[in-house]
């Protein structure tokens, strides 16, 4: 019997889309976009960034959007009695930054996500990638180590982790998605998620 790990996205899973909060309070549309709609996360961040400074807009400003979101409803007691069965890791390609506010109103689960470039301004210059393909990358370490891995995301940059994982679930995803990728159990309720995940560990 192997050692579980439970690797889970964070924005979309546990958290509301950070991105999309802080375009409802800017009134930037084009801040809405996530990758469920640009799978390239590069090109999406740069995008990000342009838009930013177009119109002065820095970490401060995001962070304080930041500390007015709260977790989704049920997800800090799902991941409450999650880690009571297995070890469980947030992978998220968000930024130590923007996390950490959100970790602490989910009793400070690990978290591995990105980290920015922030200039003495605030202004956001750039960012580091943890390494090349975060997730799958993350799961395939864990699996050298003598870790079974059990995956759950919502978007296109969640795929590869679940497919490399012993099992694989995608949790309040896109109907698109859904539809690509008819063989993975997909669930919308924490309940049934939960269940689903203890069956496989």
């Amino acid at each position: 019997m192997g050692m579980n790990v439970v690797c889970l996205d964070m924005e979309g899973v546990l958290v509301p889309e950070i991105w999309i909060a802080f375009s409802e309070a800017t009134g930037i549309p084009e801040l809405r976009r996530t990758t469920r709609d640009e799978p390239d996360y590069d090109k999406l961040m740069k995008y990000r960034l342009a838009i930013l400074k177009e119109h002065g807009l820095g970490l401060k400003e995001i962070q304080a959007t930041i500390a007015t979101i709260d977790p989704l409803p049920g997800a800090k007691e799902f991941l409450d009695e999650l880690r009571r069965e297995a070890q469980v890791l947030i992978l998220s390609d968000t930024f130590t930054q923007f996390a950490m506010p959100l970790m602490a109103k989910l009793n400070y689960p690990t978290l591995f996500c990105n980290t920015l470039e922030v200039a003495p301004d605030g202004e956001i210059t750039g960012y580091q990638m943890r390494c090349a393909q975060s997730k799958l990358t993350t799961v395939r370490a864990l699996q050298s180590c003598g870790f079974d891995t059990i995956a759950a995301g919502d978007s296109h940059n969640d795929l590869a982790m679940i497919r490399a994982s012993k099992a694989g679930f995608l949790f309040r995803s896109t109907d698109a998605i859904i539809a690509e990728n008819p063989d993975l159990p997909a669930f919308e309720e924490f309940d049934e998620f939960l269940a689903a995940i203890k069956a496989v560990l």
